[in-house]
């Protein structure tokens, strides 16, 4: 069961950063490929409708997270759609035949509500984290650090995706990443909130 949680754990979080990219990889790896089999109940990922679909979704995603002001936008309108993506990509992830899961554990198949619920979550997580961290980004660089930071976000999505069906153990180093950058980012923003202070008390002295 290890396995088929770091799975659906990795999948979810790279929906956190950007909805499509884990459907499509899965749609594509599923119709292409053995690297990944569907259960029954997912195998509509896998259609050519549903991937041009989510290919269509993801240009316009794409362009609108690389846009100042405009990323805030859809950041609020995904924070709807990754951890709905986010619940489908554990889901059908967690309960399918990968490289590494031969057979996916009765626990996910007996509670088929516990995999998308865990999804929601973790991805609504992430993406919490990315939402709180692009203003930052926007504000240290005059804008100019979207289009950087939304790339590497949707290249680490990509990555994320496919080790999470290929070699879900590495997903804990991305976790442990995460980690990491959620006290880094904490504590950045309790320093410039401390400056912002200084600055303002300064100013009331003079």
């Amino acid at each position: 069961m290890v396995f088929e949680v770091l799975t659906g754990t990795g999948l979810a979080a790279s929906a956190g950063l950007n909805a499509y990219i884990p459907l499509i990889i899965m749609g594509l790896l599923a119709r292409y490929t053995d690297l990944i089999e569907l259960p029954s109940g997912w195998q509509w990922l896998g259609n050519g409708w549903v991937v041009l679909i989510l290919a269509v979704l993801l240009a316009v995603e794409v362009v609108a997270d690389k846009v100042p002001v405009v990323d805030h936008v859809n950041d609020l309108v995904q924070t709807v759609v990754r951890p709905t993506a986010g619940g489908l990509a554990f889901g059908a992830g967690a309960s399918s035949e990968t490289v590494t899961v031969s057979d996916p554990g009765s626990f996910f198949s007996s509670h088929q509500w516990v995999p998308v619920v865990s999804g929601v979550v973790i991805a609504l997580g992430v993406h919490l984290l990315k939402s709180a961290a692009r203003p930052v980004v926007n504000a240290t660089t005059a804008g100019f650090g979207a289009p950087v930071a939304s790339t590497a976000e949707d290249a680490t999505s990509v990555v994320m995706s496919l080790v999470a069906i290929v070699l879900p153990v590495l997903v804990l180093a991305f976790l442990l990443g995460l980690v990491a950058f959620l006290f880094w980012f904490l504590r950045r923003r309790s320093d410039r909130r401390r400056e912002r202070q200084a600055a303002r008390a300064a100013g009331f002295r003079v």
